[in-house]
């Protein structure tokens, strides 16, 4: 994927971006909303992107400030774990980059690059349930939310957008 407006480049990372990658998940109001992870995890998260490129068209992808090349944070989409006839997408953003629009631009990116593909998948997104930023930019980009998901007695807040 590969994604560019006036406010933002959504792109492949490449391997010498690791550390800005590593950087985004040590700040705890990012991670809060995230099933933790260890270094190590983070790491293998990286190094499966780079492989995801030659693979297909799903992935994990860098944003980055179209105006200055700052990292703002990562995307993803990728099959769906509960529902392999899904795609879910995500996103993790810098808290320096929260409450400016940009969350409602990437989901609308991946939204867009999501339904281009030739398979007839809904998308899908989860959330914290105490998640209401992410979940307002959900409903704004025109998902809907539907009944709560159960994962490994976690419940997360379930939003469908039907491809149509």
């Amino acid at each position: 994927m590969h994604y560019k407006n006036d406010t933002i480049i959504i792109r492949e990372f490449v391997p010498q971006e690791l550390s800005i990658f590593l950087s985004l998940f040590e700040n705890k109001n990012v991670t809060s909303f995230l099933p933790r992870k260890t270094h190590e995890e983070y790491i293998e998260m990286f190094e499966k992107a780079l492989l995801f490129y030659k693979e297909g068209p799903l992935s994990r992808w860098g944003i980055f400030n179209a105006e200055n090349n700052d990292f703002i944070g990562m995307a993803v989409a990728r099959i769906f774990v509960d529902n392999p006839e899904q795609t879910e997408i995500g996103y993790v953003l810098g808290e320096n980059y929260w409450g400016k629009g940009v969350a409602t631009i990437v989901c609308k990116a991946l939204v867009e690059y999501c339904l281009s593909l030739s398979e007839t998948k809904d998308v899908v997104a989860v959330t914290d349930l105490d998640n209401v930023g992410s979940q307002k930019v959900l409903a704004k980009n025109g998902f809907e939310r539907v009944e709560n998901l159960l994962r490994e007695d976690e419940e997360l807040a379930y939003f469908i957008l039907q491809k149509s």
